[in-house]
């Protein structure tokens, strides 16, 4: 049980659709980190970019991306987290993988598919979230889209998370959209909150600006990151005043039951 938790966001473009050349990419970029952290945060799809491609460009549960994760982990020990495209069972999945320096993983499907680019007709929507724990704080890791649908990510109970995470391609032509849904989830779950998102062009010449923010549980911006360029952060989490602020400011309690019907 740690009262601190440290998370690096790592705000980058991506080479489309080729996975040797991210991997090369961040590699440099992870050995570049000096700073101790618990969490490394890479964008969605970081080996390929956002790619409906899934037929050529799709890796198995053992391929090069995963045991490249395994390696990054175990070196800087701590967690690398990001989304790969995995085909499993005949099916695609926009899947991100939580990886710990020993080797062992959590994974997350991505829940609501990218109506505007049809991700649906590529990839199978996940139907489980899941809440995986570093140094006793309590994180639910989602991607991209997920973020528009506040019910999915809503905190139902006190323990039920301390962090909530999103890695993203999100289009900066709808970045009004990103910055303020980040503010709202941290708001509405007194929760710190962390969006990571890409920069550049796709090969679809859809421009990401990036916008990458880590913020506290009062819905205050605490990162320094700047859109449009390349950037590497580490913020450090306080547990401590996150607890005072839920005890005090205990709304979860008059918060509406619900079940989600899948």
């Amino acid at each position: 049980m740690s009262d601190t938790l440290k998370i690096t966001l790592v705000q980058t473009a991506l080479h489309w659709e080729n996975i040797d050349a991210n991997l090369r990419m961040f590699d440099d970029k992870i050995a570049s980190i000096k700073e101790e952290t618990d969490l490394i945060l890479l964008p969605e799809m970081f080996s390929t970019g956002f790619s409906m491609n899934a037929a050529t460009l799709a890796e198995d549960m053992n391929g090069k991306t995963l045991q490249w994760m395994k390696k990054v982990a175990a070196q800087k020990k701590c967690v690398l987290t990001g989304s790969v495209i995995i085909k499993e069972s005949g099916k695609f999945y926009n899947r991100l993988i939580w990886m710990r320096p020993d080797g062992s993983f959590e994974q997350y499907d991505k829940r609501h598919m990218f109506r505007l680019a049809d991700e649906g007709h590529t990839y199978s929507p996940g139907s489980k979230k899941i809440f995986t724990e570093i140094k006793g704080w309590r994180i639910l890791p989602l991607v991209c889209y997920d973020l528009r649908f506040p019910v999915w990510s809503r905190r139902k109970k006190q323990e039920d998370y301390d962090l909530l995470l999103y890695v993203a391609n999100w289009p900066e032509r709808r970045g009004h959209a990103w910055r303020s849904l980040l503010v709202a989830r941290a708001i509405e779950n007194q929760s710190y909150v962390a969006g990571l998102n890409r920069i550049e062009n796709d090969g679809n010449s859809i421009y990401h600006s990036g916008d990458s923010a880590v913020i506290d549980f009062k819905g205050e911006i605490i990162s320094s990151i700047k859109a449009h360029e390349e950037s590497i952060e580490t913020v450090t989490l306080i547990k401590t005043p996150l607890n005072e602020f839920r005890k005090t400011f205990a709304f979860i309690e008059d918060a509406d039951q619900f079940n989600i019907m899948m």
